[in-house]
């Protein structure tokens, strides 16, 4: 009897392994939307996002560290000493 139950507990395990791994895959399949790139300041169009997977992460890598660098130059507000 105590076989019995490890052996549905295992199977049980199994099914719910099974689930979420395949919910897992397929999130992986789903599409990625394309890169946005920032609005011309001539009101034209900007261009679709081109180049490999790869370029686009570059790119946003790039971004990124451009926006954390300007956030690291402006200056914090000192607080107020007085009592």
């Amino acid at each position: 009897m105590r076989a019995v139950f490890g052996l549905v507990g295992l199977v049980v395990a199994l099914a719910i392994v099974g689930v979420l791994a395949k919910k897992q895959l397929a999130a992986t399949r789903t599409p990625v939307p394309s890169l946005q790139l920032p609005a011309a300041s001539d009101g034209a169009a900007s261009p679709a996002p081109t180049g490999t997977v790869r370029e686009q992460s570059q790119q946003v890598q790039q971004q990124v560290r451009q926006q954390m660098e300007g956030l690291m130059q402006q200056a914090r507000p000192m607080p107020d000493d007085s009592k």
